[in-house]
């Protein structure tokens, strides 16, 4: 945790070692974001706005235009035309699709140098002060995502104040997360789970 070299590793080249396809890691990009809406928008329509149901005047001989409600689209207080309803904008793509993204970015990852490996990572007390060490030992200065197979508690809790650090489960693991942090943290003993997960 404070960058010193204690050994090396051998990173699976089916996971760190594949051609990067941007137009792939764009379209699962794309979705998973689709996916992230709410979809909670919502307006009324003629029928679910309050006032109507008397005609506002007789169909024929006043030689005004004819008209049926107050509540119409063209009346002030009328309804909306063809305004947006809750809806869910997620949609899926093959898993294979999803996968090679992800290897991808991991792979763009390694080459560049931002993933790093830690012997170990311990976390004694739950506290901010101390993974702002970690990032400082680390000489880390961008967003750090630290993916590990089982996050403990503590490091959950010390990471949360962080403005630059996030912490996910392995199995959690996406293209979002990956694209969104600069550097991935992980351990020697997870880098094992990382092949046999997403590998």
């Amino acid at each position: 945790m404070s960058r010193d070299k204690v050994g090396t590793v051998d990173l699976d080249p089916k996971l760190f070692g594949v051609r990067v396809k941007p137009s792939v890691v764009h379209e699962v990009l794309v979705m998973q974001l689709a996916s992230r809406r709410q979809g909670t928008a919502a307006t009324k329509e003629k029928g679910d706005v309050s006032g109507g149901g008397k005609k506002p005047w007789k169909q024929k001989g006043t030689g005004r235009a004819r008209v049926g409600s107050n509540r119409s689209p063209l009346w002030r207080g009328g309804g909306t035309i063809f305004g947006p309803h809750p809806r869910r904008y997620g949609y899926r793509l093959p898993g294979q699709k999803s996968r090679l993204a992800l290897q991808g970015a991991l792979s763009a990852k390694a080459a560049a140098g931002e993933v790093v490996v830690l012997d170990r990572l311990q976390v004694e007390s739950a506290k901010t002060k101390t993974i702002a060490a970690m990032m400082k030992g680390l000489g880390l200065e961008e967003r750090a995502l630290v993916v590990v197979d089982q996050p403990s508690d503590a490091l959950r809790r010390a990471a949360r104040n962080h403005p630059l650090v996030g912490v996910l489960p392995l199995s959690s693991l996406n293209l979002y997360d990956v694209l969104r942090h600069r550097y991935l943290i992980t351990t020697q003993d997870d880098l094992p789970r990382w092949s046999e997960r997403w590998a």
